[in-house]
């Protein structure tokens, strides 16, 4: 297998490639077997390589020396181990079943092949960031899947808006990455290399604490902060709903978000080094969470919604990873890119069927009309809901047990959260399948389930989204957490426990978690479908609290207002002040200087020739003159 692990990544690059020159030419049904089949393809090596790695351990391919200058070497190299090969799966996976749906949600689109080239090469990026055995190959991808980004949420860019949200996550992500790239410089100044097994294995001979180390994952950190949406750099991932819905899927659920909890997991031994940082994660995460819950509460929009709970879930995620869980965050990784394609492309088919329309309030009684798209986006909801026994449950269970361990009001806070995860995911729910529909008699008349291409792949993610929860099963529930035995030789152990702290009863807690989100059912159950409740479309008739979550705290007319609008008026004084009348002004009078005295010298030439003589004369006293003062 070793020798075609680089076909893994090649292969959608060749998509890439053949889909991209053969847009206009190729047909529509050869573009969408050739952009699934090479993915699908890569796959089966991903399956591959896993039963490698299961069989004889982690691997280590080198293609070739890319950068070799004296001391300083940099392998073009590929790391098969327990987490990037689980990633591989995930990411092809995922991926394979977000082509397939494509090939009947973008059949009528006249960008077809354009976007399956775009699908292609983000694929091949994303399989670059995981696959590099050194951070300098990690941010090749890691830079790729941001320019995809911007390609895949720009595709209508015809709509100025869509092109707009294109730009913002492209820029954004730009911040985050200045933090990663300083952060890849100070790694190579303190451990002397980029490649993961040299500053992993001289790290663990460093103390805990040291102020490098803080700074370096400080740094990292900060990259994945763009990348993963987290506080700050958080805005980018709703609006990048712009892009068609399998871009949702592919950006939100298993690929582009994930990266900077992939990173983090992959550099365990740094941030376990640095537990001031840990903390600072933890926070930020839990206040990611909390903030995305907050607003998904009042959206209208399908895919809005959709959008926040992604916000909220990385939270998740990265509180998580603060407190020293990398396994329960991986584990969320893994369930979240089952349950959360499975939403979006599930809400993608309800968009397709009523023509276009995302607005919840327009919508309603599509359960009988819908039934595959209902009962597979049920079982989504269940899952993301933390309602046993599904896939959500375990993972997020096993993120607040060492919440708990670490901090019991985080813990509390966490609960509150995954309460309104529950309360939000079902309202979705009811106000788009319950009740009596809501649209105009022209979408009814056309309402219809989507075709084949678009029903099996969220039949295949609502089963993972059902039975991927047993890959982690506690062993309160029986089982020997095969995830964390799996990822057990790239772990290293933080005791995130306070001095104080009593390991408190793992069902007892289980069953606080999913107590509250069949709370929250219940009440959004009586809401919205027994009292038949739709949200107010009026600003006036909404409560203080719910327009300021509807406006999303106005974070973003926060940030137009303290960071666009100062550096707008800074370029506008640099552009009059600076550039105009300082740069440029220095540079045209340098040029007019010639002009004006040319100008003064044209009014010698007269064309007298008794003129000329009698200067020529005056020419000759002077240089006699000039002679004679000179001896």
């Amino acid at each position: 297998m070793d020798k075609y692990i680089w076909l893994i990544p090649v292969l959608p690059l060749a998509g890439f490639i053949i889909n991209g020159l053969g847009r206009n030419t190729l047909s529509k049904k050869m573009i969408g077997f050739i952009g699934s089949f090479l993915v699908f393809a890569s796959f089966a090596l991903s399956v591959a390589a896993f039963l490698q790695v299961r069989s004889t351990g982690a691997f280590n391919v080198t293609l070739y020396d890319w950068i070799h200058v004296e001391y300083f070497k940099i392998p073009f190299a590929f790391l098969v181990d327990q987490l990037s090969s689980i990633m591989l799966l995930i990411i092809t996976g995922v991926g394979f079943l977000i082509h397939l749906y494509s090939i009947g949600y973008m059949h009528d689109d006249e960008g077809y092949g354009k976007f399956f080239a775009y699908l292609n090469l983000f694929v091949f990026f994303m399989l670059l960031l995981v696959l590099g055995s050194n951070y300098v190959i990690l941010f090749i991808g890691w830079e790729g899947v941001g320019l995809c980004s911007y390609l895949l949420i720009g595709f209508w860019y015809n709509n100025p808006a869509y092109a707009d949200a294109a730009k913002k996550a492209f820029i954004m992500n730009r911040i985050g990455d200045l933090g990663f790239l300083i952060g890849m410089f100070l790694i190579f100044r303190v451990f002397g290399s980029f490649e993961f097994a040299t500053v992993f294995k001289t790290a663990a001979t460093m103390h805990s604490g040291q102020v490098p180390l803080f700074v370096i994952t400080l740094l990292l950190f900060i990259g994945a902060t763009g990348k993963s949406a987290q506080i700050p750099l958080f805005t980018w991932l709703p609006d990048a709903m712009a892009g068609p819905t399998p871009v949702s899927a592919l950006i939100h659920a298993a690929t582009m978000v994930t990266a900077g909890v992939y990173m983090i997991v992959r550099s365990n031994i740094l941030f376990s080094l640095s537990p001031d940082m840990m903390e600072v994660i933890a926070i930020v995460g839990l206040a990611t969470a909390t903030l995305g819950a907050l607003i998904a509460l009042t959206q209208t929009d399908i895919k809005k919604v959709l959008a926040y709970s992604t916000v909220s879930q990385l939270g998740y995620m990265f509180l998580g990873l603060g407190v020293g869980d990398y396994t329960g965050a991986f584990f969320h990784v893994i369930t979240h890119a089952f349950f959360k394609a499975l939403l979006f492309l599930g809400a993608g088919s309800v968009i397709h069927a009523v023509s276009g329309e995302q607005d919840m309030r327009k919508m309603g009684g599509l359960k009988g009309k819908l039934p595959y798209t209902f009962a597979t986006m049920l079982i989504g909801t269940i899952a993301i809901s933390g309602i046993p026994p599904f896939s959500g449950f375990f993972s997020k269970d096993e993120i607040l047990y060492h919440t708990y361990l670490f901090s019991p009001a985080m813990y509390v806070i966490g609960v509150i959260v995954a309460m309104f995860t529950s309360f939000y995911m079902f309202r979705l729910m009811f106000l788009t399948f319950w009740g009596k529909f809501r649209g105009t008699h022209e979408q009814e008349h056309h309402l219809h389930e989507s075709p084949l291409s678009m029903t099996i792949p969220l039949i295949i993610l609502a089963i993972l989204s059902t039975v991927g929860g047993f890959l982690g099963l506690p062993e309160s529930w029986g089982g020997h957490d095969w995830l964390a035995g799996w990822l057990k030789p790239l772990l290293i152990s933080v005791p995130g426990a306070s001095s104080n702290a009593v390991p408190p009863n793992e069902l007892l807690l289980m069953g606080v978690s999913a107590g509250v989100a069949v709370i929250a059912l219940i009440y959004a159950y009586n809401k919205y479908v027994k009292k038949a409740t739709l949200p107010v479309a009026d600003t006036e008739e909404r409560s203080f609290w719910e327009n300021l979550s509807y406006n999303k705290f106005y974070i973003d007319e926060l940030y137009d207002a303290i960071v666009r609008k100062p550096l707008d008026a800074l370029s506008t004084f640099f552009y009059n002040v600076v550039d105009r009348a300082g740069i440029d002004g220095l540079v045209n009078s340098i040029g007019r200087g010639p002009v004006e005295a040319s100008k003064g010298l044209r009014l010698l030439q007269t064309g007298n020739v008794g003129f000329y003589i009698f200067m020529m004369v005056i020419g000759i006293i002077a240089v006699l003159v000039y002679s004679l003062v000179r001896i």
